[in-house]
């Protein structure tokens, strides 16, 4: 009998996340309700936001958060290349231009250089992605004087200079897919200080029962999908931990492997949502050693944007792309996973 492979990852969940959504069943509301209304709350008090809705997923809340900024056709939004594809449907859906940065090398982040060379007189927001856990150089690109919506969707917990990352943008957005730092199964969240933006948020998000018609959408959480975001929400200090711990085990067991480890920010702000190694020649060929020894890695972004859209350039981007490798780090490896990877990479490197 085959080995079963270690996945690249997996939700965490225990008993208590199944005892909370079998309550909100009894309960026998199951669409939007009290649920999602103290999900949002909680969620808002953890970030530092006075205001919070919750959506069907990331992309949704993102969506919305470009809708919220009236954002529409011949406006100018940047996003960096090297980040999941979702975020350029999001501006997409608004018929927006998106306007591709490069990155930082070492932290795979946005350049905040990169991104001022990018700004023009159409350009109405910039969206930050908190790249794998680890905190975006939120200060310097917040002086370019564009609204900043903080893509917290890898990054719930982490910290920049002390502030929470999602409490520093005018908008900040968050999703809880299934292998996200908590999860909803599928779902997300926008949070902002604006009582105006979230409104029209809130509005946008639900589409019956209006006086006027307009463009809306199907947008809403569910109860169920709230009741086990609020009992992850509990566990989230214990999940950061678990993955700094796992993540301070492999920098030590990793030093002398032949690739460049992850950056290590200052003051534990980075929660280390993902692992990821640059490796010396392209990572496709370590991909396929590590499944041959039932270890799942991946490449941490399937593919830049800017290939899919066939512009030149974005150097950074691509050495990133050819060269970065993921394995697993999630909260829910048990010991003798962690012991398996850690003998495969040395193997490997």
């Amino acid at each position: 009998m085959a080995q079963a492979i270690i996945p690249h990852s997996r939700p965490s969940l225990d008993r208590s996340d199944i005892r909370a959504v079998g309550a909100a069943m009894r309960s026998g509301f199951l669409s939007q309700g009290g649920e999602v209304h103290e999900f949002e709350k909680r969620l808002a008090r953890v970030i530092g936001k006075k205001n919070a809705a919750a959506t069907s997923s990331g992309t949704a809340a993102l969506h919305l958060a470009l809708l919220a900024l009236d954002i529409k056709e011949n406006d100018e939004v940047i996003l960096p290349s090297f980040v999941c594809s979702a975020v350029l449907n999001a501006v997409h859906y608004t018929r927006a231009t998106p306007v591709l940065a490069d990155i930082d090398p070492l932290t795979f982040n946005l350049s905040p250089e990169a991104v001022r060379r990018a700004v023009t007189r159409k350009t109405k927001a910039i969206i930050v992605p908190h790249l794998f856990g680890c905190p975006a150089d939120i200060d310097r690109l917040s002086e370019l004087g564009v609204p900043l919506i903080e893509d917290c969707a890898q990054a719930l917990g982490a910290t920049f200079r002390g502030c929470n990352v999602g409490s520093i943008g005018l908008l900040s957005v968050f999703s809880f897919y299934a292998t996200k730092v908590i999860t909803t199964a599928e779902g997300g969240m926008v949070l902002s200080d604006s009582k105006s933006l979230m409104a029209k948020i809130r509005d946008l998000r639900d589409y019956d029962n209006k006086k006027d018609y307009r463009l809306r959408y199907n947008y809403k959480m569910n109860d169920l999908q709230a009741s086990l975001g609020l009992s992850q929400l509990s566990r989230l200090e214990a999940f950061i931990a678990r993955r700094r711990r796992i993540a301070a085990l492999y920098f030590e067991e990793f030093k002398d492997c032949r690739f460049s480890l992850p950056v290590w920010k200052e003051g534990n702000e980075h929660i280390y949502y993902r692992f990821v190694i640059r490796t010396e020649k392209d990572a496709s060929t370590y991909l396929e050693k590590l499944q041959r020894r039932r270890v799942q890695g991946r490449r941490p972004i399937y593919r830049p944007l800017h290939v899919y859209l066939r512009l030149p350039g974005f150097p950074r981007t691509m050495a990133a792309w050819r060269r970065s490798l993921s394995i697993p780090l999630y909260p829910s490896l048990k010991k003798t996973e962690i012991e398996k990877i850690i003998a495969v990479i040395k193997e490997i490197f």
